[in-house]
């Protein structure tokens, strides 16, 4: 026996007590309690392992690891998704924890840790409603280099999206870096950079990556940069864009073309996250993607 949830179960001091430990140790990492964080901020909703490893910055066969300890210590869940898996924060392990706290370490008495626990109750006894259930939506921007345009985009819609998108971005032929222009502007506009870099689309197409719902490309093609081809499996959208590799002039001038780029991509997000998904369909959304990205009728 070795889940948390099992501490609300009669059994001795003894076996409580190695449960407790074994439950608290697993949190004792900064990795994994980073994991455990980012689960209860979607509870009830779940995440792909390799979001996880995602927003933890560490590798997916490290993630896992991690995951296979929480897990067997009752704290989450596993459920698999086709070729993937995905995880839950597992509340009743967390209550048992807690019920520990308050009952073993203080003999009965909780009122001696004041109101420690107080709002953790609150939180964790809240039940999933229609609200919290709603899915939300992950959205991949592909471009050539993933250097600019696409880190742009999903800079972009993680702030827009509020939690009901969430912005990924890879390139058919990725830099080693995104361009510092890119990353100096978004900062200064208030978006966090910490975790863009440039990457394959590989990266997305393995059984722990997580599962795209759109995938929107912003390559340039009428000037000749063509995106992969995902074929019918995805949403797909093709919004082209100009590289701002190709941007020339005096920094000034740079930094002009770069602001009317941001703004042109935030004005195709916005509208995107506007749609009504609830009333449309796959060739709706798809018929709606595509007339966003037309630059005859989005303009900055």
């Amino acid at each position: 026996m070795n889940s948390t949830s099992s501490l609300s179960s009669p059994m001795d001091g003894s076996h409580r007590e190695a449960i407790a430990i074994h439950g608290f140790g697993s949190l004792a990492q900064p990795t994994r309690l980073a994991a455990v964080r980012h689960l209860l901020a979607v509870h009830p909703q779940s995440l792909p392992a390799g979001e996880i490893a995602r927003l933890c910055k560490v590798p997916h066969n490290t993630m896992s690891t991690h995951l296979g300890i929480l897990s067997r210590a009752g704290l989450i869940s596993a459920e698999k998704d086709g070729r993937s898996m995905n995880y839950r924060a597992d509340v009743t392990g967390f209550r048992g924890l807690l019920k520990f706290l308050s009952q073993d370490c203080c003999h009965g008495r909780p009122e001696l840790c004041g109101d420690a626990f107080d709002l953790p109750s609150q939180i964790i006894a809240v039940e999933p409603t229609e609200t919290f259930m709603k899915p939300a939506f992950n959205v991949l921007f592909l471009c050539t280099q993933n250097s600019a345009r696409s880190i742009i985009a999903e800079a972009l819609l993680e702030k827009i999206g509020r939690g009901r998108f969430r912005g990924y971005s890879a390139g058919s032929n990725p830099a080693k870096e995104p361009v510092p222009e890119v990353i100096e502007r978004l900062a200064a506009l208030g978006h966090d950079v910490s975790h863009l870099h440039s990457k394959s689309w590989d990266e997305f197409k393995g059984p722990d990556a997580p599962r795209m719902d759109f995938i929107i490309a912003l390559c340039d093609s009428p000037n000749g940069q063509f995106c992969p081809d995902f074929g019918n499996q995805f949403v797909t959208g093709a919004w082209p864009l100009p590289d701002p590799a190709q941007f020339t002039g005096s920094p000034t001038e740079r930094t002009t073309l770069l602001n009317e780029l941001y703004a042109m991509i935030r004005r195709r997000i916005e509208i995107f996250t506007s749609l009504p998904f609830d009333s449309l369909d796959r060739m709706a959304v798809k018929a709606r993607l595509d007339e966003i990205g037309d630059t005859t009728r989005v303009s900055p």
